[in-house]
């Protein structure tokens, strides 16, 4: 994979695509908002990186990560993502997404939800449970002593492999929770949510390293 292609680039859209820049991947960014409002971050990151819209992202990434609000998953392109990977880091938060039934209920979850929307894609959720500036602070190169490892949950092995592998490109391992219906155990409310720092106020706080057996601990409490 060379090219990762974004349907957002807020905090975490933005975070990734300077990883993945300086891991040597080139990035396609996109909005809501239209290419033109993507010029300062674009210009940031320099030669490699291009804005477009969400259908561009989508079309032009070998790995798309949708990284939008909840209440916005019904406007990822579906045809575009046929057959693609795709990393989903969505949560649910009702008072910014409103109620959505099927997940109050604990039915289904938010990536399952993407997964019925671009039925050909292979939706991996990541990401979703580490705030952007510990995200962005705690990359570390390959065999480093204090390397952190993600989550990531999925129903195609092959997809999941080839997360693990870009996670690794930029900075992390990775611990696999299961299938995407998994996906339970890294959302709000959980331990493993917004694990890497000390204190129930993770955005507050300086990020913490938390290695394989660590995150693993976390998802099983």
């Amino acid at each position: 994979m060379t090219t990762i292609g974004l349907i957002g680039s807020g905090y975490i859209g933005g975070t990734l695509a300077r990883l993945a820049v300086a891991a040597g991947y080139d990035v396609v960014l996109s909005n809501s908002r239209g290419p033109e409002t993507l010029s300062d971050l674009v210009s940031e990151l320099g030669p490699r990186a291009r804005a477009g819209t969400p259908a561009e992202a989508a079309q032009a990434g070998d790995l798309v990560v949708v990284t939008i609000p909840l209440k916005a998953y019904r406007s990822v392109p579906v045809e575009q993502l046929a057959g693609k990977i795709v990393i989903d880091t969505n949560n649910y938060y009702p008072e910014r997404d409103g109620q959505f039934p099927e997940l109050d209920d604990d039915s289904t979850t938010s990536s399952e939800l993407l997964q019925r929307h671009v039925p050909t894609a292979k939706v991996v959720k990541g990401f979703n449970n580490i705030f952007f500036r510990h995200l962005a602070e705690l990359a570390r190169p390959a065999g480093a002593a204090d390397r952190s490892a993600l989550l990531i949950a999925g129903d195609d092995s092959g997809a999941k492999a080839a997360v693990a592998e870009f996670l690794d490109t930029i900075g992390y391992d990775s611990v696999d929770a299961g299938s995407l219906a998994d996906g339970r155990r890294f959302q709000p409310g959980t331990a493993a949510y917004g694990a890497y720092a000390d204190g129930p106020n993770f955005w507050e706080l300086p990020g913490k390293p938390r290695g394989v057996d660590e995150v693993r601990a976390l998802l099983a409490g």
